[in-house]
């Protein structure tokens, strides 16, 4: 068993429209917890206390946004309810419990790991852990440096893997692993099919046949370009299609929130994504915290651009 530190910490932003900052967040692989949008310019979340750095290194602190113009800011408020809860009693108890755990750990624990931290790169958690148990490094047990060596050795003959480190760190054994800062490009081949439901309002292909036009409507996983083109001989041959088409959506839900701005945001974390531009909206209360959302929107898909 993995033991992760997964304290949550909660994080304000602040900024016009802040459920873009949210997107660009997600698509930067940030578990997010218990959104709520209090007022229009302002949102409240949890993250992981790993992720916080993470956070940060996106969109600056109030402190330091002072210094330098910022379209969104970060803070981080006060922790409620058990969380605490847990703090005070820390605060109340760390005195006994520190020297406690510090006698523990003197006379019991020096030479074990009680946890897995992964630093820089989690693009290959899984095999991590799995080297790990092979390498004989395990939460609850001594920590064995015979086989660092061998685990770094498999870790780096992994695809894109530049750097790899593993070392015991207080009572965790600390993974650092970097990936490569330029990936090659993967070529999508075969058929360009819809991701979307509504109607295309735009399509170019450079590469591949259009086997739809301007107003047809369309459901997702629809062929959207053909990759099979005619030659002169009246054969036909596979290109790679080369393309991008713009779909007209809406969305529709009924969302449990506080209020209409934290029922809009939720609405909209669910259709964000990138390519995606918002053109109307509409929330209406049907029931107390309960709302109907409409979002108009515009999506852009592409292939091999």
């Amino acid at each position: 068993m993995i033991l992760f530190k997964n304290k949550k910490v909660r994080l304000q932003i602040q900024g016009v429209m802040p459920e873009r900052a949210l997107l660009r967040l997600r698509r930067a692989e940030i578990p997010l917890f218990n959104i709520k949008k209090p007022q229009p310019t302002r949102i409240i979340f949890c993250v992981k206390s790993k992720d916080v750095e993470r956070v940060l290194a996106i969109y600056p602190s109030e402190e330091s946004a002072e210094r330098s113009y910022a379209s969104y800011t970060v803070a981080r408020l006060p922790a409620t309810g058990v969380e605490k809860c847990l703090q005070t009693l820390k605060k109340r108890w760390g005195i006994a419990l520190g020297l406690g755990l510090f006698c523990l750990v003197t006379l019991y624990a020096d030479n074990f790991v009680f946890g897995v931290e992964i630093v820089g790169s989690e693009a290959y958690a899984r095999e991590i852990y799995t080297a790990l148990d092979e390498a004989d490094i395990r939460p609850f047990a001594k920590y064995s440096t015979e086989k660092q060596d061998e685990f770094c050795a498999k870790m780096l003959a992994l695809d894109g893997v530049e750097f790899c480190s593993v070392q015991k760190s207080g009572l965790w054994a600390r993974v650092e692993m970097h990936l490569g800062s330029f990936a090659e490009a993967k070529i999508q081949k075969g058929k360009m099919r819809s991701d979307y439901t509504g109607e295309v309002v735009a399509i170019t292909a450079l590469r591949g046949v259009p086997v739809k036009k301007i107003g047809d409507k369309i459901t997702a996983g629809e062929m959207l370009v053909n990759d099979e083109v005619s030659v002169e001989n009246g054969g036909q041959v596979r290109v790679e299609i080369i393309a991008r088409v713009q779909i007209a959506c809406v969305y529709e839900a009924l969302v449990c929130a506080d209020d209409e701005e934290s029922a809009f945001a939720a609405a909209y974390l669910e259709i964000g994504a990138d390519g995606v531009d918002l053109t109307e909206k509409s929330v209406t209360q049907k029931q107390e915290n309960t709302y109907a959302v409409r979002l108009f929107y515009t999506a852009t898909q592409t292939m091999n651009l």
